[in-house]
């Protein structure tokens, strides 16, 4: 097993000779004496493996290391170095999830009024309600596609509208963009961007921004730069929280009712 160490993880021998890591831990403690480093290795592989259990497999090194040495300076202990994060991830297989392929939910090829793109790619916000973004996107599921609207607030990117439905229409977005006002956010003046989709060029969610005296913008046609806020969210979404297929719309929902309102904006760790 000495000689396997550097070609397999402990995680994956310990399953192949049916024995449990602690095992092999208490094993080794007891007949070849275990140095102080690695008993402080086992001690921060608990925190590491309650860190990337808790985040549904999603963080990666860096935000596993971030997370840890946060939690770590409110104990008073030592800061942990991501390399030596990583050398204890890779051993016991602590991989983030993989990104997946994502599919087009924009109907561009319509006769309705476009507007013009007044956020010019400039994402930056420096105070709430000032500019906002929105995009729908889907998620399959045994049952059929599930679609889903959100908005988010560009001071902070945090999310301040969703709406979920089993068709991409109209209602959808007004859902959404309905939750937002409710909720507060928008006032008049502010700037809701979106893609040049027949769901955002319709008449009826034209009138509710009116309605909310905000101004529209819209990206150029086919050019998803323009959104690129929405297209992260979306895209780290998918890769972090959800999985390929869901077998119930139920079970989509869920999950992305709890990305969008709970782990996102609480549990996420930024980088910036």
């Amino acid at each position: 097993m000495y000689l396997e160490r550097y070609e397999h993880t402990i995680a994956r021998m310990a399953k192949v000779l049916n024995v449990s890591e602690s095992g092999y831990y208490k094993w080794k403690t007891t007949h070849s004496g275990i140095t102080s480093k690695e008993l402080d290795d086992i001690e921060l592989l608990e925190e590491i493996k309650e860190i990337y259990y808790k985040s549904k497999r999603v963080f990666g090194i860096r935000k596993v290391t971030k997370r840890l040495n946060r939690q770590r300076s409110k104990k008073g202990k030592e800061r942990v170095n991501h390399k030596r994060v990583e050398r204890i991830m890779r051993e016991h297989d602590l991989h983030s999830k993989n990104s997946r392929k994502y599919r087009v939910t924009t109907d561009s090829n319509h006769n309705m009024p476009v507007h013009e793109n007044l956020l010019a790619r400039d994402f930056n916000a420096d105070s709430p309600d000032e500019k906002f973004v929105s995009d729908t996107t889907v998620v399959s599921t045994n049952e059929g596609d599930l679609y889903a609207a959100a908005i988010l607030d560009l001071y902070g990117r945090m999310p301040v509208g969703l709406s979920l439905s089993k068709h991409n229409d109209r209602f959808l977005v007004l859902e959404a963009l309905k939750e937002m006002l409710i909720m507060g956010h928008g006032k008049k003046g502010s700037i809701l961007h979106s893609d040049q989709g027949s769901t955002y060029c319709s008449e009826e969610y034209q009138q509710a921004i009116e309605r909310a005296e905000m101004i529209c913008s819209m990206s150029r046609k086919g050019n998803c730069w323009d959104n690129a806020p929405m297209e992260s969210f979306w895209g780290k979404m998918k890769s972090e929280w959800l999985l390929d297929k869901y077998d119930t719309i139920e079970e989509a929902a869920k999950d992305i009712q709890e990305y969008v309102w709970g782990f996102y904006p609480y549990e996420r760790p930024t980088l910036h």
